[in-house]
């Protein structure tokens, strides 16, 4: 297998979160190199990342990529349970892609707009988004150790990442205590640590500025 992804790249991190959870082998195809991106634009010539090239099979998006992954290549953690348990999974999985990792997105791209084709209106209701969803996660995350149970699943991948950036782009306010622990505990997992820490030297790609904390 061959994954085109970039470390820095946040759903990139979702999938090798799932990749390094079961010790997965595969090629890393680092977007960093110029051969990468030419053979990611033969592949897919949007160009969204991050793809996974399987026995010919051309996968693409993350949710897809994790399932494609456990259907194919399982290993010892099974990160979308079976029965309701997984539909939960699935529900938080975009939970966290369409209203954490989304807005985030809108905020941080903003800023590389050119001057004078900013949209402020857009960015607004990023911050608003975030600021409803960070009470609704806090709730929900209540009493529990990870985001749909006591086992790390496919919602947790994409937290990480969600959370880990959308903090850094609108801080997840101090009141929303089972928010912010279960964000410290994703950034100590071992699979979390080692994406967090592929992706340290290309901080300076954030536009907003990288803070000096995690």
């Amino acid at each position: 297998m061959k994954l085109y992804a970039h470390p820095f790249s946040s759903y990139s991190q979702k999938v090798l979160i799932a990749l390094y959870e079961n010790a997965t082998l595969f090629e890393y195809r680092n977007l960093e190199e110029p051969a990468a991106n030419a053979e990611l634009a033969d592949l897919w010539p949007l160009k969204r990342f991050p793809v996974l090239l399987d026995d010919g099979r051309c996968i693409l998006e993350s949710s897809t990529i994790v399932a494609h992954l456990q259907a194919h290549h399982p290993g010892p953690v099974s990160l979308i349970p079976p029965g309701d348990a997984g539909l939960e999974v699935h529900m938080l999985d975009r939970v966290f892609d369409n209203y954490v990792m989304t807005p985030m997105q809108k905020v941080v791209l903003d800023r590389m707009r050119p001057a004078g084709d900013h949209d402020g209106y857009g960015v607004a209701q990023a911050r608003e988004m975030l600021d409803k969803i960070y009470p609704w996660l806090d709730q929900h995350l209540a009493g529990r150790t990870w985001a749909a149970g006591e086992a790390f699943t496919l919602a947790d991948c994409a937290a990480a990442p969600s959370l880990f950036y959308a903090d850094w782009a609108h801080e997840i306010p101090p009141v929303f205590t089972s928010l912010r622990a279960y964000r410290a505990r994703l950034l100590g997992y071992p699979s979390v640590v080692r994406v967090v820490n592929e992706a340290r030297p290309y901080r300076h790609y954030f536009p907003l500025g990288a803070p000096a904390r995690d």
